[in-house]
């Protein structure tokens, strides 16, 4: 695990090398949900079996989530967008194709980069994305909610002297995002998605949902929309995929990310590469 300095903020990034492959295969770049969340529920359900076939993984904390820095401002998709290519460049990867997988609100920012940067981001893996306005108020409510009972709560306080720290820790940072931080106003003034941001989607997309997850109506809407996309719903499982199917759901991202590499062109034969290349200087 290393800090990373990018875009004059600290970030909490691990590097997982690729076991086996081309050096030109996409980096499989993974983005975590909201508030709770941090890259280590993609560690051993995806980021393990990602490098084992073969692709460079990188995982990391969002902005002022888990163990990067926080500052007060900056928690709407174009600066999270900004943050991950900055993040990438810092790790000296500015010019590799990345694919981007994307977990609840992680999802969302996914989607919005492959729409900024369509020429770096070769293909998506979105797991329960957040896509309506619907979803929007609903997290607003939700959050302000959660606010409200962190604020000067002992509860923190109480979890440390039961020498639960994990817990302790999640709820501190959950005090500290909801309510010293701009993370709330700025969801709350994002910009839902139209079926004309779907249709200029360029890469390939698997869009993950349970059976029972209220985000399905979206995610159905993308890939309705979205001309290179394809919707796998899990049956039995809610908002829970990343934890309740890691075998199905390894399998499927594993081949989904397989499918969107580009195919080595053949090497000419003995015969074209004797002849020159036009515009080739000839001794």
């Amino acid at each position: 695990m290393a800090v990373v300095l990018a875009d004059s903020l600290r970030f909490h990034v691990q590097q997982l090398p690729a076991s086996a492959g081309a050096p030109d295969r996409p980096v499989v770049v993974f983005l975590h949900g909201l508030v709770v969340d941090n890259l280590s529920s993609f560690y051993c359900p995806l980021a393990v079996p990602v490098a084992r076939s073969g692709h460079e993984a990188v995982l990391y904390d969002l902005r002022g989530h888990g163990r990067t820095e926080r500052p007060a401002t900056g928690y709407d998709s174009r600066t999270a967008v900004r943050d991950l290519f900055a993040l990438l460049a810092a790790l000296g990867l500015a010019h590799r194709p990345v694919h981007l997988v994307g977990n609840s609100y992680g999802g969302t920012l996914a989607l919005h980069a492959a729409l900024a940067r369509p020429g770096r981001v070769s293909g998506l893996t979105l797991l329960e994305p957040p896509l309506g306005g619907a979803w929007v108020e609903n997290m607003v409510d939700t959050l302000s909610a959660a606010a409200l009972s962190l604020e000067d709560s002992p509860v923190p306080a109480e979890l440390r002297t039961l020498r639960l720290r994990k817990a302790a820790n999640l709820t501190a940072i959950a005090d500290a995002l909801l309510n010293r931080t701009s993370l709330i106003d700025d969801i709350a003034a994002s910009r839902p998605f139209t079926r004309a941001d779907y249709a200029r989607l360029a890469c390939p997309a698997l869009i993950v949902c349970g059976e029972h997850s209220e985000l399905v109506h979206g995610a159905r809407e993308l890939a309705r929309h979205a001309p290179r996309s394809e919707l796998r719903i899990l049956p039995g499982l809610g908002h829970d995929v990343l934890k309740e199917s890691s075998g199905v759901l390894r399998e499927a991202v594993l081949a989904h990310i397989a499918s969107t590499v580009p195919t080595t062109p053949p090497l000419p034969s003995a015969a074209t590469a004797a002849r020159p290349r036009a515009g080739a200087l000839v001794p």
